[in-house]
């Protein structure tokens, strides 16, 4: 695996970056939702009935998922406006809210348990685009940086990366453990890019929430393209406004071929 250890800041682009973009040499992508698809997490479920099994709990199915949609709703609203958290934090605080609806705690061993098998359904079942590697190969082979800006914990990243042989074709990753700052906090670009040694307006960033990726890389200063899934919505955007648009929007990895060759291009009159 890859090392990867950044500095910890980049500078912000200047005016003239701005108004004048530059040609696009680098690009980040967001982890769930762009280069994995939402599409399986159903197969994330069994460890909230593994789970439920373990701790004793009866109760109707249709009660449980209630309850669960409850606990996941309220403590997501109130992640979604930290600046930075852990997902086991997040799962752990979803878990035990969930258990408080029946009078029931939550004990540290259940607790390691239950974020070993939310870990372990998140790598199995979270699936990878079926155009990523190709894409990402093809972006490399034009001499475009590619990196993973994700807000996910170092032992649910590496896994993913390693598993898919992302290592590969990437230069590197950066996990919000890493940065200590989740999207759509601009610390984790400004992370990334200092790793990157790269401008913001030279670098593209891919994602598919409105709320964390595209909100976050406006602010930072970075061009953006959304991914739009039909029917999927994305996770803890609960409460978050829409603050920005994307520059373009696609429904496959493979259109960024097209986007980063008209990027890659020199501007009229430029040398």
């Amino acid at each position: 695996m890859k090392a990867k250890l950044g500095p910890p800041f980049a500078p912000a682009p200047s005016i003239e970056e701005k108004n004048h973009p530059v040609k696009i040499k680098g690009m980040l992508f967001d982890l769930g939702g762009t280069l994995f698809s939402y599409t399986g997490r159903r197969g994330m479920g069994r460890a909230l009935a593994e789970t439920v099994q373990s701790i004793g709990l009866d109760a109707e199915p249709r009660e449980i998922g209630l309850a669960w949609q409850r606990a996941s709703e309220s403590v997501m609203r109130e992640y979604s406006r930290r600046n930075y958290y852990l997902h086991r934090d997040l799962f752990l605080d979803t878990l035990k809210s969930f258990a408080s609806a029946f009078d029931m705690t939550i004990s540290e061993p259940i607790a390691d348990a239950f974020h070993a098998r939310q870990r372990d359904a998140v790598v199995t079942n979270l699936t990878i685009r079926p155009d990523c590697l190709e894409t990402l190969r093809a972006l490399k082979a034009r001499g475009i940086y590619l990196a993973i800006v994700s807000n996910i914990d170092d032992d649910y990243l590496d896994p993913l990366v390693e598993k898919h042989a992302l290592d590969d074709v990437l230069d590197h990753w950066t996990s919000s453990e890493e940065a200590k700052s989740c999207k759509p906090d601009v610390a984790i670009y400004r992370y990334a890019l200092a790793k990157a040694g790269l401008g913001a307006a030279e670098t593209l960033f891919v994602g598919d929430s409105l709320q964390h990726d595209i909100a976050g890389a406006s602010a930072s200063g970075l061009r953006s393209a959304r991914i739009v899934e039909e029917g999927v919505i994305t996770p803890l955007t609960s409460g978050l406004e829409i603050t920005a648009q994307p520059d373009y929007e696609i429904r496959a990895l493979s259109e960024l071929i097209g986007i980063v060759e008209s990027l890659t291009a020199e501007p009229a009159g430029r040398g």
